[in-house]
């Protein structure tokens, strides 16, 4: 039996705070279960990885958003982004943090495919 993975995609930007800790926080929790976790990044969702941004939001006591998304990093996490999307967004090469994996739009089909179960934030 192969281990099940979950696949989160994040759509919503740093303009919307409150969705943007769900899939980092789930991603990390799903790895703690022994589940392949990853998270992949589309439209506006690219700008929660774009360098500088996440060290911005902060909500209550809760942890910046930075802090989960080192710690999702240390998890094993893998991060995605969608390339159409950053053209789209008219971001330059290097404008996003080093840990995330710049694939194109036909590897979104095949994560949600090969995925056991997939959320959208």
């Amino acid at each position: 039996m192969s281990k099940q993975n979950l696949l989160y995609v994040q759509t919503s930007g740093v303009n919307n705070p409150e969705r943007l800790y769900s899939p980092l926080i789930l991603a990390q929790t799903a790895v703690t279960m022994n589940i392949d976790a990853a998270v992949y990044f589309l439209g506006m969702g690219l700008t929660v990885v774009k360098k500088g941004e996440a060290e911005k939001i902060k909500i209550g006591s809760f942890p910046s958003l930075k802090e989960v998304l080192d710690n999702t990093i240390k998890a094993g996490v893998k991060l995605y982004v969608c390339a159409q999307s950053e053209q789209l967004l008219g971001l330059e090469s290097g404008a996003l943090i080093p840990e995330v994996e710049i694939v194109g739009a036909a590897t979104l089909n095949d994560l949600v495919l090969d995925a056991d179960g997939t959320m959208w934030f």
